[in-house]
């Protein structure tokens, strides 16, 4: 798969809640930086975080993108992420984040090493 594909088969493992998928488009050693700057490190950690992100029904996110750059061996996409979910007592959660997703080309090919979610006030 080339990176462009490899980037649209991610995000339409995330938008499809596919945990299997999404997994397969993960590096080993990928880093997951969430929006309270809290870390995730390595391929299990992160398909364990998505796992029970994915059980969740309510959320939803709407991809804005900002910018797709790619150069020998690495791509970056920037997108704005709109997300709604609610918490625990049914209250409404909308929260706007900048996405950015870090692919680099392995021997394997393409994944995503990096993954950094940053709120927008």
């Amino acid at each position: 798969m080339s990176a462009e594909q490899t980037l649209q088969a991610h995000l339409a493992a995330l938008t499809a809640r596919d945990l299997a998928a999404f997994t397969a488009t993960l590096h080993e050693e990928v880093v997951v930086v969430l929006p309270n700057g809290s870390r995730l490190e390595g391929r299990q950690a992160v398909t364990d975080f998505h796992r029970d992100w994915f059980a969740d029904l309510d959320w939803t996110q709407e991809l804005t993108p900002l910018s797709v750059i790619e150069t020998a061996g690495t791509l970056v996409a920037t997108y704005e992420a709109d997300y709604r979910d609610v918490d625990a007592q049914g209250a409404p959660i909308h929260a706007r984040n900048v996405l950015s997703l870090v692919f680099t080309h392995g021997p394997d090919g393409w994944s995503l090493l990096h993954d950094q979610n940053t709120r927008l006030p």
